[in-house]
């Protein structure tokens, strides 16, 4: 059974397919916050409220908790929908892309080594006609099988790297493909 979630909305026409990223990367995220900050304001309260000074730890907390449901909120409002136009992408800050089957100049599609393991996730993307990335899925948030669907929904010839890479491997040959960080090898 797949972790993904997808759903389908009737229009008047075409059914629209909606794609969600995996939902439990929510749970984790959660569990994670919870898990840094329940100690840290713990302690922090612990230590303020004798001395009267609480008041900014307090302070700090709520901008905590409103990061939190910002996040909580943005990780909900991801998804990318098959469209009869294209793929339409509503990405984790709200920007939303259409990329259309005309607009697109390439699918590359690669399986990148997990961190130091041998588990490999695949990751899609495709370029426009200038070469910019329009559309990037990774398998740590998208299924393999919804990466295949866009691919396929895009209509155009899919390059499958033959071998696995690491991400230094991709960094070196295809440097354009990535976010500006994680070119540079010292901050990742």
């Amino acid at each position: 059974m797949s972790r993904q979630q997808g759903s389908q909305v009737e229009t008047d026409v075409t059914p629209v397919v909606v794609l969600r990223p995996y939902r439990d990367l929510f749970v984790r995220g959660l569990t994670a916050i919870f898990a840094l900050t329940t100690p840290v304001f713990a302690v922090l309260y612990w230590l303020t409220i004798p001395d009267g000074d609480w008041t900014i730890v307090l302070g700090a907390h709520v901008l905590v908790v409103i990061a939190t449901i910002v996040g909580v909120y943005g990780f909900f409002s991801a998804t990318i929908s098959l469209r009869p136009d294209g793929v339409r992408e509503r990405g984790f800050f709200g920007h939303t892309r259409l990329v259309r089957p005309v607009d697109v100049r390439s699918i590359v599609l690669v399986r990148i080594y997990d961190g130091s393991t041998l588990d490999t996730l695949p990751q899609l993307f495709v370029t426009g006609h200038d070469g910019r990335v329009l559309l990037r899925m990774r398998g740590q948030f998208w299924s393999a099988e919804d990466i295949e669907r866009v691919a396929e929904e895009l209509d155009r010839p899919v390059t499958r790297a033959e071998d696995f890479m690491t991400m230094t491997q991709l960094r070196r040959t295809s440097p354009e493909l990535l976010y500006w960080f994680e070119r540079l090898p010292r901050l990742r």
